[in-house]
């Protein structure tokens, strides 16, 4: 009973650090879709506001499983196993959910930063900082070519100066095609290779915690059949 009781609170420490990491990476990937990537899609937050809404649950969860371990609390266990077994339905349906928009993300990507080429003229300085700043940390240019840049001046020929290998003032000018100049790659593939392999580790990682938390569910059931014979018992 003691080894189960003192298993059963470390293991709740660990769920409290889970809970913790899934609020850390939630809110880190919601930034990175929307501020680093331009990924506006409505669909594309339903798993990191899962992850910040499960991580939020956890946290508490694992304090009260903690409480209901150290004061072998029979009601308390129960309803932290109850719980806990909730929470990882849920962890499972959000894996779930990342890997069904991890097959749409080729489309949410196009759409996203061919909206964000439309609305770069007219955009705030903030907004151009972020997409000068994609471009340049990613080495490329436009959607699927620098050529979707045809509108950014009217002679057509001319793309931001984020899209040149070596950017200085003006270098974009009349330099659409020349490859010597501007990176000719668009942005599309690089951003969904880095999205799919962030999603594919978020995937894991839920599943990982979702395990440890069976063997949580597991242990305090120990401890409430543990505590219920002490009952009978007495």
């Amino acid at each position: 009973m003691k080894c189960v009781k003192f298993l059963l609170f470390f293991f709740n420490f660990i769920f409290w650090l889970c809970g913790l990491a899934l609020i850390v990476v939630g809110i880190m990937v919601q930034i990175g879709l929307h501020k680093s990537f331009m990924i506006n899609d409505a669909s594309a937050s339903g798993v990191p506001i899962v992850l910040i809404g499960v991580g939020v649950v956890i946290f508490f969860i694992a304090f009260f499983g903690c409480c209901g371990a150290w004061k072998e609390n029979y009601c308390m266990i129960t309803t932290f196993a109850v719980l806990l077994s909730l929470i990882i339905i849920i962890e499972i349906a959000a894996a779930i959910a990342g890997y069904i928009f991890r097959n749409k993300l080729s489309a949410v990507v196009q759409d996203s930063l061919t909206e964000m080429i439309n609305k770069y003229n007219n955009g705030t300085t903030e907004f151009k900082k972020a997409v000068d700043k994609l471009q340049e940390d990613m080495k490329c240019c436009g959607v699927n070519s620098s050529l979707d840049w045809k509108h950014f001046k009217p002679e057509g020929n001319s793309v931001p100066d984020s899209c040149c290998k070596n950017v200085t003032a003006n270098c974009g000018i009349g330099t659409m095609t020349d490859a010597a100049m501007v990176y000719q790659k668009g942005c599309h593939d690089t951003v969904e290779a880095v999205l799919k392999k962030n999603i594919q580790w978020v995937i894991v990682a839920a599943l990982v915690i979702a395990f440890l938390q069976i063997m949580g569910i597991v242990f305090a059931c120990m401890l409430m059949r543990g505590i219920r014979s002490g009952y009978e018992v007495m």
